[in-house]
């Protein structure tokens, strides 16, 4: 689970977040994600591999304002070895969602294309399979 704390300069002058910022916090809690999965993102850059967004939405439920600590859980909805599909619920203190996305990613190498991780990256497909059972 991440953890975000609202900003004021992520707010506008209703004092609203702005809708942008969600994307925001969905990067940040995927790093997290793939940090806690011990495949952190730039070990992976390091080695080759990009995973640049294909695909994204974003349901917003109930407003955030300045001070609020937001919570985003992240799972991995499917996962081919080629493009994997990422949920995202983010909820304020009080449990209500706040916002419901998702989003989805590719693997390229640095000539742009696609890598089949199950075979150049098998522990990662393991720890992403594992983490879709719910297992460690």
């Amino acid at each position: 689970m991440y953890t975000h704390k609202v900003q004021y300069y992520e707010t506008d002058m209703m004092g609203v977040t702005h809708h942008a910022n969600y994307i925001h916090w969905m990067e940040e809690a995927r790093i997290d994600f793939m940090d806690r999965l011990g495949f952190p993102y730039a070990a992976m850059e390091a080695e080759g591999v990009f995973s640049p967004v294909k695909s994204l939405s974003c349901e917003y439920l109930h407003p955030c304002t300045f001070g609020d600590e937001i919570s985003v859980s992240v799972s991995v909805e499917s996962f081919n070895g080629v493009i994997m599909a990422i949920v995202y619920d983010m909820r304020n203190p009080a449990g209500d969602s706040v916002c419901a996305a998702r989003s989805e990613h590719v693997f390229l190498n640095r000539e742009g294309h696609f890598v089949r991780m199950k075979r150049e990256m098998p522990e990662f497909c393991a720890a992403i399979e594992n983490s879709m059972r719910g297992t460690p």
